[in-house]
């Protein structure tokens, strides 16, 4: 058991093939050396094994919290969830934010874990300690607005008050391979088909219930000064600042137009790094602007909600009436994000606010990604254009298609829709269209194209759970600056800055805390919270050898299951035979093999296998090894 501050101690185990829950305290060490949320719930699945199928009811789903989650420390309201991914075959997490996260830990737990399969559909209650599962058979097809409403009055709670959900659509109930877990407030773990295990597993929702018991840190001065210090960092932040900063005035679509700017903005199927450029060479109307930050601001935004503890308030509801096939449509969504933006708009090839607006509501209540969703219909136009699609065909642009193409994929009602749910690497190889996918490790990039952002190239490539963003934010530095400015085109260094920022983000995303506070504060912040909160004293390097052991277990658990550096790949259109950068980025590509050699050099990596020196060496001791050596060579190059 572990007595540090920040923690409960309490982890549910429900075996949903026999209906038991039991409860078990957290190993200390553990605690010490995996932190929480992502570092122990990876661990958790790393000793459920790599071999799994990750929709078998053997596969394990697990909701983490962090020492950090639910307390004041600013942006402390995610939640990590765990498991082995369906539509990549790596070890993935995916967060979400909101209260979910906050209110699991107020309701006395570190963590739940889901094994097994149930019979019949069930969701589970979560109050006061304990874990109770329900009949859901009734809930069983509905979306996830729909569940929201019902599972309030049947919990008989109050959300944004005492009750907090996580559910899943039709998206998920059908094995959707990027289908993803949405709560109340529109907030989704969407990557990596987190939603797909829960699906497979005829689990429904997780709805907790609990009013506010933050956790009282264990050394309350060393606490109260990092708080203060991370505070003024984040109100002083041209980033963060509450009221000024870009991402609270605009929320994370504030970097649509900047993207744009530096022709960085991968649009239709990537075949384009702007839309400008798009609309240069095609003679389309197409134009980034009128799905950007500014322009949500100015014309339908209605409300700007927050999540716990987070002086911020990035998240911006709009409110769009529009026409859809001569119905008229009102639909108010949370998560008018960057990455929808981009992947439902410029990357399918259009740019009209209000249909992205409709199709972003659509995509969170089939409970689907939207990322995903909307590369995958790129994908498919791309395709219907060479010829490629015997199940039906897309056009670029067909915003009006696409909007019904959601209902379809989750439901999976006809020949198009079923192929499509599948996922980028399966469409591919069915349909030998390896050319027309974005996919790394069969996940689809987000909105920062790499002949641009090289290291997004280098950090796409080598991130555990497919391609993002999320893993090592270097835009933060290519962009904005932080914590220094680095020139975007040069590949030269940004193997080592990938993975600082990889081991960083592992901190994070452990504790559990918003990445947006990264924008703000640094190391030094970190330590003095955690330290504060669990009563330890450790040093700025030891809290990053910790993200860099998070990293290398990830890492670790890929190779056992198959991967390696082979998989750290990118799509040929970005690469030095690809589809040159137009624009600001003119005929740029990314030097991948070369940030590749950099990059592992600086892991001690052999061809992107961890060896075992190297767990050795960060105190990773479970499983076999990898029976690789530092003083291998790295498999030569293909010819």
């Amino acid at each position: 058991m572990t007595e540090l501050g920040g923690f409960h101690d309490r982890v549910a185990r429900i075996d949903l093939s026999s209906g038991s829950v039991d409860y078990e305290p957290i190993d200390d060490e553990d605690a010490r050396k995996y932190i929480g949320a992502r570092g122990l719930g990876v661990k958790y699945v790393f000793e459920n094994g790599p071999d799994v199928d990750p929709e078998g009811p053997e596969n394990l789903l697990a909701f983490m919290n962090g020492p950090l989650t639910g307390s004041q420390v600013p942006m402390s309201g995610r939640i990590a969830v765990c498991t082995k991914s369906p539509l990549t075959g790596t070890v993935t997490d995916s967060h979400h934010g909101g209260w979910s996260g906050a209110r699991l830990k107020w309701a006395g737990f570190d963590g739940l874990l889901f094994e097994g399969k149930a019979d019949e559909p069930v969701y589970a209650v979560v109050e006061d300690g304990e874990v109770e599962l329900r009949d859901a058979a009734h809930l069983w097809g509905s979306g996830v607005h729909e569940t929201r409403d019902r599972l309030e009055e049947e919990v008989d709670g109050s959300y944004g008050k005492n009750l907090s959900l996580m559910a899943i659509g039709p998206g998920g109930e059908n094995g959707v391979k990027y289908a993803c877990i949405m709560n109340e407030d529109d907030r989704a773990s969407g990557r990596g088909g987190t939603g797909c295990v829960m699906g497979s597993k005829n689990l429904k929702a997780v709805v907790v219930k609990s009013t506010t018991k933050m956790p009282k840190p264990a050394d309350q001065e060393t606490f109260r000064e990092g708080h203060q210090q991370a505070m003024k960092a984040i109100q002083e932040s041209d980033v963060t600042a509450p009221n000024e900063g870009g991402l609270s005035m605009y929320g994370t679509n504030v970097l649509m137009n900047i993207g744009e700017e530096m022709d960085g903005l991968p649009t239709k199927n990537a075949q384009y790094t702007s839309t400008e450029s798009m609309r240069e060479a095609e003679g389309v109307d197409i134009d980034a602007e009128r799905v950007s930050g500014e322009n949500v601001r100015e014309n339908i935004l209605v409300d700007e909600p927050t999540c716990h503890s987070c002086p911020v308030a990035c998240k911006k509801e709009v409110e769009v009436q529009t026409m859809h096939k001569g119905e008229e449509m009102n639909v108010r969504t949370e998560s008018y994000e960057y990455e929808s933006a981009y992947a439902l708009g410029p990357n399918s090839g259009h740019t009209d606010r209000d249909a992205v607006a409709l199709m972003i509501e659509r995509c969170n209540d089939v409970g689907v990604d939207t990322i995903e969703t909307g590369n995958m219909m790129a994908m498919a136009m791309e395709m219907s254009e060479q010829g490629k699609l015997e199940e039906g065909d897309l056009e670029w642009g067909d915003y009006e298609t696409m909007i019904d193409m959601i209902d379809r994929i989750g439901r999976r009602e006809d020949d198009l829709a079923d192929l499509l749910a599948e996922g980028p690497r399966r469409v591919a190889d069915r349909k030998d269209a390896q050319d027309n996918s974005l996919a790394v490790k069969g996940q689809t990039i987000a909105a920062y194209d790499p002949r641009c952002m090289k290291g997004m190239g280098i950090g796409y490539a080598t991130s555990n759970r497919g391609a993002c963003h999320l893993r090592g934010y270097t835009p933060a530095a290519e962009i904005l600056g932080i914590p220094e400015k680095v020139d975007p085109y040069e590949w030269e260094g940004k193997g080592e800055l990938t993975a600082a920022f990889q081991d960083l983000h592992a901190i994070s995303d452990s504790f559990d805390i918003c990445k947006f506070n990264a924008f703000a504060e640094g190391i030094e912040e970190y330590v003095s919270q955690y330290n504060g909160m669990t009563g330890l004293d450790v040093s700025e390097d030891e809290l990053m050898e910790a993200g860099e052991r998070i990293y290398n277990l990830e890492r670790y658990y890929n190779n056992l299951a198959g991967f390696d550096g082979a998989d750290d790949s990118l799509p040929d259109r970005f690469l030095e035979d690809g589809i040159r950068g137009q624009g600001a980025s003119e005929g740029e590509y990314c030097e991948l093999e070369e940030m590749k050699e950099e990059y592992y050099e600086h892991r001690g990596w052999v061809d992107g296998v961890v060896p075992d020196e190297k767990l050795d060496e960060l105190g990773i001791d479970m499983g076999p090894g990898t029976g690789v050596s530092a003083g291998d060579s790295p498999a030569p190059a293909d010819d």
